[in-house]
């Protein structure tokens, strides 16, 4: 007969060897049962590859070209819809930038939507809701814990994961806005100029003003009188900064910069770029060292 020690031991050992093969079986059911997560977007990208990274079983893709900017106008495409029907969870801004999202939900219904955006305060534009949040750093941590959340409703056997993921992302955040407050500290002035309606919830947040915007949308380059007023307002208000998007034609900015003497200089607000998770970050500091050099 067995003593009672000897059996304690077989069952520790027991545990000890289940504790040690649940990673092995974990890994193995998410290979056989991946999660496909699919992205409108590029600073949707940007946010789930860190959310999701290292977490296993995760297929991560994006739907638009990586050079494509802001989908504004964008027409969703047959294989757009093919792509997103062998998709389990579509990852999107909202706040009205994906214009073909009602026919993702009606067509597609068993793809669950994860939305960025909800319940964050927007901003009314001459065409709507504004829906540029992400260019807000303390707005995208913010779209950062709403995807995480509901990433973790949407696949719970990886919510821990997603949760410890999205909370370091958002400590790197947090440093980054933190840097750029205290980078524009002191500024000589406050008044820019804007390529398109990208920026009014940056400027919000660190306390710049928009003077004008030479052009609302991309690639609807203004008219002759449009072009006239924008550089009387320059002249009048002594503007010297105008920004540009590395993403858009820039010839009206270039117009206006040699008829009133204002300088031409760039801010990206985060639509194009490397397909790294360290991506969003380096662009806002690169905002960070133009504005000093317009603004200083």
């Amino acid at each position: 007969m067995q003593t009672y020690p000897r059996i304690i031991q077989r069952f520790v050992a027991s545990i000890i060897f289940a504790i040690s093969i649940l990673p092995g079986i974990q890994g193995a059911q998410a290979a056989s049962n991946p999660v496909h997560i699919t992205t409108s977007f590029y600073p949707m990208y940007i946010a789930a590859l860190n959310i999701t990274k290292g977490v296993p079983g995760i297929e991560l893709r994006n739907l638009t070209k990586p050079m494509s900017g802001c989908l504004h106008d964008y027409s969703i495409t047959t294989d757009d819809m093919k792509q997103l029907s062998n998709t389990d969870i579509f990852v999107v801004n909202g706040a009205g930038m994906e214009s073909f999202l009602d026919k993702v939900v009606k067509q597609l219904p068993k793809v669950k939507i994860v939305t960025a955006s909800n319940g964050i305060e927007l901003i009314k534009g001459a065409e709507g809701n504004n829906p540029h949040v992400w260019v807000s750093v303390s707005l995208h941590i913010k779209q950062i814990q709403n995807i995480a959340s509901q990433l973790a409703l949407a696949d719970p056997l990886h919510a821990k994961e997603y949760s410890r993921n999205a909370a370091a992302y958002v400590t790197k955040l947090e440093k980054l806005r933190s840097d750029m407050h205290k980078g524009l500290q002191g500024l000589k002035t406050r008044d820019i100029i804007t390529f398109h309606e990208a920026f009014p919830y940056f400027a919000k947040e660190f306390g710049l003003n928009i003077a004008a915007v030479i052009e609302r949308e991309p690639g609807s380059e203004p008219n002759a009188k449009e072009l006239a007023e924008t550089i009387s307002l320059v002249r009048k208000a002594k503007v010297k900064a105008l920004f540009a998007e590395p993403q858009y034609p820039a010839k009206a900015a270039q117009t206006i910069a040699r008829d009133t003497g204002a300088r031409l200089y760039l801010l990206d607000p985060a639509v194009t770029g490397q397909m790294k998770d360290d991506a969003y970050i380096k662009t806002m500091r690169n905002n960070l060292g133009e504005l000093q050099k317009a603004l200083k």
